[in-house]
């Protein structure tokens, strides 16, 4: 079955980075088209980036433009999200995603000083 299973969360300064990883099976990875999206605490789960199944086309929200990058490895069926100049509004559960509804259980991103 589709497994999703994401790690690299973790507590981290204002200004700080973190890379996120999404170990994906179960499904051809390299023919998918993957997603982060994240969900903070009494909001609803938004959009981030997604990237094509090659990784030649990449789309981000207009919240994260410039400090974060998604990037994948098809020989290793693993999603990454590079999140650099980390602000606390971005304090949320990261996600990852492949259609047609297949999530990961989420890594807690936490941005406090």
């Amino acid at each position: 079955q589709v497994k999703l299973v994401e790690s690299g969360g973790g507590l981290v300064h204002p200004g700080g980075s973190l890379r996120l990883s999404c170990a994906a099976s179960g499904f051809t990875f390299s023919v998918s088209y993957m997603s982060w999206y994240r969900q903070a605490p009494g909001k609803e789960r938004e959009f981030i980036a997604r990237i094509s199944s090659a990784g030649g086309s990449t789309n981000y929200a207009d919240s994260v433009k410039g400090r974060f990058t998604i990037s994948r490895d098809n020989a290793k069926n693993t999603l990454y999200l590079q999140m650099n100049s980390l602000k606390p509004e971005d304090t949320a559960v990261y996600y990852c995603y492949t259609s047609p509804s297949y999530w990961g259980q989420g890594t807690q991103v936490t941005v406090s000083s």
